[in-house]
This record gives C-alpha cells, sequence and structure tokens, in this order.
C-alpha cells in the first residue's frame, strides 16, 4: 500500500495516536466486566478533545494522498466515538449492545452494529481446549452473570424497538449457551456449571428486559435526518445526505424491479429454475457452485486470486419445506451463483488477514468500512451478471434484481426509520411488497435480523445500495481516465490494494479527484 512504501515526515505519530486512541477507546474491563457506567462513560467522552488536539496539530504537508487517507481514517475513528456518546449511546439505548456470545463470524470486517467489548466468541474456539485457551473461555463465561448485571445499572432509555430486538437477541443467546453446555459435557464437563450458570443469567436478564418492555410507550427510536447527515459525512465518509440517499435508494429500487420484469421476459421460454429435492442435490449444488465460481474468477480476468484464496461452505443439513424459505434461501434453492457473488466478503477476509498495514491491516471500529464492504459485495453481483459469469444459466440473472429490490426495500426501512417517521413495524410492512415474488417473510428472521441492525448502525442498510453506486462510480471515472488502458483486472488488484476503508477515500487515492473529500469537510 502507498503509505507504507513511502515513509512521510510525522507519519509515525499518525500510527502512534491511532494505536492510542485504539487502546483509550476500550473502558476498563475489572473482573472481566468492561465498564459502561455514567461516570466512566463521562471520563472517556471527556478526553476526546486531547485525541483530536493531537491529530490537528501532526503536520501533513508534503503527506502522499494515500497518508492523508489514512489520517482522514483516524480522524473518522475519533468521531465515532463522539457519536457514540452524543447520540448513539448504545449501553443507555440498545439492549443488543451487551451481546455476551457470538456463535458465527460475520462476512464482514468486524461485527455489525455497537457492540460491548469482551464478547465471548465461541466460532475461534477449537474444542478441546488448550490449557491457555482454557483460561480465557473460563474468564469470559464466568464473567457473563456480572455483564449483565451491569447492563440493567447502564439501560435507562425507553427505547421500545431496540428494547424488542434486544429480548430477541437474549433468546437467541439462551439457545446458545444451552448448546454450549451440552458441548462441553463431553471435552471439558468442569466448565459445564459455569455455562449453565451464565444461560440462567442471560433468562433472567430476558425477563428484566421484558418487564421494562411491558411498561415502555410506543416511541421511534431512530436519530433523526440532521444527526444521521452527521454521521454519514463524519464517521462513514459518504458524499451523500439523507435526501440524496434516499433519492438513490428509490432510484435503484424501481431499476431493479424494471429489470427484473425485462429478464423475466426475454427468459419467458426457458424452463424455471426448480429447488433442489433432498440435501445430496443441495450439496451437490453447492459444491458444483464454489468451484464455478472461483474457476470464473481465475480464468476470465477478473483480478489476481492468490493460492490460498478459496470459497469454502458447510454441509446443509436438510432442504427447507417453502412455508420456511425466507429470501435468501429461495434465490439460492433457484441458483447459487448470485449470492456466491457476494461472498466476495470472505475472499476479501482471506486478503485482509495477511495485510501489514500498520492501519489499515486492522478492521475500522464503528462500521466505517460499510460503504465498501456492503456496497461492493452488492455491486459485485451486478459486475460479474455483466462479465458473464451466468451466461449459462439465464434465469439466474433475474435473481441479481431480486436481491437488489430487497435490498433497496431494506435501506428505504433504514432511511425512515432514522428520519423517525417509521417504526419497526412499518419498515417490515414497507419491505415485504417490495420485495420480488413474495420471497421475503414478514414474520422470517431475515428481514427482522437485518432492520435491527440498521435501526442500531444508522446507514448500514443503505451501504449496499449507496456503496453499490460509488463502486459504479469509480469504475466510470477509471474507465475515463484509462481509457483503451483500462482492464477490470487492473482495476480490481488496485481497488483491493487500498484496504476496506470508506468508498470516498478510495476514489480519492485512485483517481486522484477531491471533489467527494471537499463535500465531507
Amino acid at each position: 500500500m502507498p503509505s507504507e512504501a513511502e515513509p512521510a515526515p510525522n507519519y509515525d505519530e499518525l500510527i502512534q495516536l491511532f494505536n492510542d486512541f485504539r487502546a483509550y477507546q476500550e473502558p476498563p474491563a475489572p473482573d472481566g466486566v468492561h465498564d459502561y457506567s455514567a461516570d466512566t462513560m463521562r471520563q472517556q467522552e471527556g478526553r476526546l478533545p486531547e485525541f483530536r488536539a493531537r491529530l490537528d496539530a501532526i503536520d501533513t504537508t508534503g503527506w502522499t494522498i494515500s497518508q492523508k487517507v489514512d489520517h482522514a481514517l483516524v480522524r473518522a475513528e475519533i468521531n465515532g466515538l463522539e457519536f457514540d456518546h452524543r447520540v448513539l449511546r448504545p449501553w443507555e439505548r440498545d439492549p443488543s449492545f451487551f451481546l455476551v456470545i457470538e456463535t458465527g463470524e460475520s462476512d464482514v470486517p468486524a461485527r455489525e452494529a455497537p457492540r460491548m467489548h469482551g464478547t465471548l466468541q465461541l466460532f475461534r474456539c477449537r474444542f478441546p481446549l488448550d490449557d491457555e485457551s482454557k483460561e480465557a473461555f473460563r474468564g469470559k463465561i464466568e464473567a457473563i452473570p456480572g455483564i449483565l448485571a451491569h447492563a440493567q445499572t447502564t439501560l435507562t432509555a425507553d427505547t421500545k424497538d431496540l428494547h424488542f430486538l434486544g429480548i430477541r437477541q437474549t433468546k437467541h443467546e439462551s439457545r446458545a449457551l444451552r448448546d454450549l453446555a451440552g458441548r462441553l459435557a463431553d471435552v471439558h464437563p468442569d466448565l459445564v456449571p459455569l455455562a449453565e450458570r451464565a444461560g440462567a443469567a442471560v433468562d433472567d436478564h430476558t425477563l428484566w428486559l421484558q418487564e421494562r418492555y411491558a411498561s415502555m410507550p410506543d416511541s421511534f427510536d431512530g436519530i433523526g435526518v440532521e444527526e444521521f447527515d452527521w454521521s454519514m459525512k463524519h464517521v462513514h465518509l459518504v458524499p451523500y445526505s439523507w435526501e440524496e440517499q434516499e433519492a438513490i435508494v428509490r432510484r435503484e429500487l424501481e431499476r431493479s424491479w424494471t429489470t427484473l420484469k425485462l429478464e423475466e421476459h426475454r427468459n419467458r421460454s426457458l424452463p424455471p429454475l426448480l429447488p433442489p429435492e433432498n440435501v445430496e442435490e443441495l450439496q451437490a449444488r453447492t459444491d458444483a457452485a464454489h468451484r464455478e465460481y472461483m474457476e470464473f474468477l481465475r480464468t476470465q480476468d477478473i483480478f489476481t486470486v492468490p493460492d490460498y484464496m478459496a470459497l469454502t461452505g458447510g454441509t446443509p443439513r436438510d432442504v427447507a419445506p417453502p412455508e420456511d424459505r425466507d429470501i435468501f434461501t429461495q434465490v439460492d434453492y433457484h441458483d447459487l451463483l448470485p449470492l456466491r457473488c457476494h461472498m466476495i466478503h470472505w475472499l476479501e477476509k482471506q486478503r485482509e488477514e495477511r495485510s501489514t498495514h500498520p492501519l489499515r491491516g486492522v478492521p475500522l471500529l464503528y462500521n466505517i468500512w460499510d460503504s465498501r464492504a456492503e456496497g461492493f459485495a452488492t455491486a459485485f453481483e451486478e459486475t460479474m451478471l455483466q462479465a458473464g459469469m451466468m451466461d449459462n444459466v439465464p434465469r439466474a440473472r433475474e435473481l441479481v434484481y431480486i436481491l437488489l429490490a430487497f435490498r433497496a426495500a431494506r435501506a428505504m426501512g433504514d432511511l425512515r426509520m432514522h428520519s423517525r417517521e417509521w417504526n419497526l413495524r412499518d419498515a417490515i410492512e414497507y419491505a415485504v411488497p417490495a420485495t420480488p415474488r413474495g420471497w421475503l417473510k414478514a414474520d422470517g428472521e431475515t428481514i427482522v435480523g437485518d432492520l435491527s441492525l440498521y435501526l442500531r448502525q444508522p446507514g448500514y442498510g443503505t451501504s449496499y445500495v449507496v456503496g453499490k453506486i460509488q463502486f459504479e462510480r469509480l469504475i466510470a471515472d477509471r474507465a475515463m481516465q484509462l481509457g483503451d488502458e483500462f482492464s477490470l483486472k487492473g482495476f480490481l488488484d488496485d481497488y483491493f490494494a487500498r484496504g476496506v476503508i470508506p468508498a470516498s477515500l478510495i476514489r480519492w487515492e485512485m483517481t486522484g479527484h477531491d471533489d467527494e473529500m471537499r463535500k465531507l469537510q
């Protein structure tokens, strides 16, 4: 990456500030319980001007664009912590902030939406645990009752939708801890009582949340348009306001439906795509799709595919009955390639794990990467469609536009919840009919889970669609700059080399255009 190859005067001060800020933003954790009390949070917020002053004092004269981009990233993280204190206050407003156990790894650089420090990440555990890992595990699981007791002292806001979502989360956590106790019985029976105690604490916490929820008035838990715009401009570095994003989302929703209908017309004489009849057929389809996907990337000059890069998938346990099929299951059961394209996330994670950049080599805090990670993965579906990946199965092209319509429908919910026009139920009632073919279940896990994330992390839902538009604009910019010298492989290799940072910063680095950066100042 350019800033590594070209050391600049004072650049080491930026890296030191970055590291100091990362240490400072994690609260103290006596007895394994991170302290989000009012006093500690006031003290943390009170030190923010000190970090701003250090950043402002760094002289960037003579720095390259890439080095200035790193400077902007540090400022965005400082702004992200300010936004947490001033607006989101998840330790006061959001029960889901106190997530005590994670069973699955996220496909993006870091867990989406605000989360407390210290969550037990079960997916990182390899059982049986060695002695060192076992002690760390013991400390995490022993802390759970204390974490939830602490949460009950800090969760003071009457945020009804957020509490509904928190109750939903704790019920998932309770099941996860029961399953964990069963797993531990075979390999570490001495840890079973700790898992059972943690599960009981989660159940008690659920009852506490339910009692609070029952007495709460209805509320709109979004942050308002003004704060949404502030977050986009100063934290996520997205150069589009709420109003501009609403226009983009509406246009993409209309385009996706129109293009879907044209695709259906073109394919009207072709047989329909049918779901698998059994788990063996589903497994064979999955394996074939992974092979086809990776082979297409390697042979069609899409981007340089290192030897370590591979797309793997779990073994399906069964084929879901029709009544249980939600949007992503419906898409995969018709053809797996469209969502394999979105799984570029996992290939990117393999690349980023090998990054040695002192600043971009770790995931940015506060989901600052969302326009790049989710926007690119969404754009990659249609990019690969246009590059020919689905030419052998024309009806698979229809699925790409169904997915885009769904993401635009979710994005509208993100916007309207934060403008305080809609609550969670309103957003669901909009998204279900706005998603083609009736494939989105109103009572399914997908739409509730997705919208809960967007209510908790403003702009995450729009990042899929707005970030896609930013990616497409960047291709156009570079194509006009390079003319006949432009190639998709050269473009994507350059794009990936910049890291998973906001789309606006990548555009500045790759093109030299600073119009978006001026808008963000």
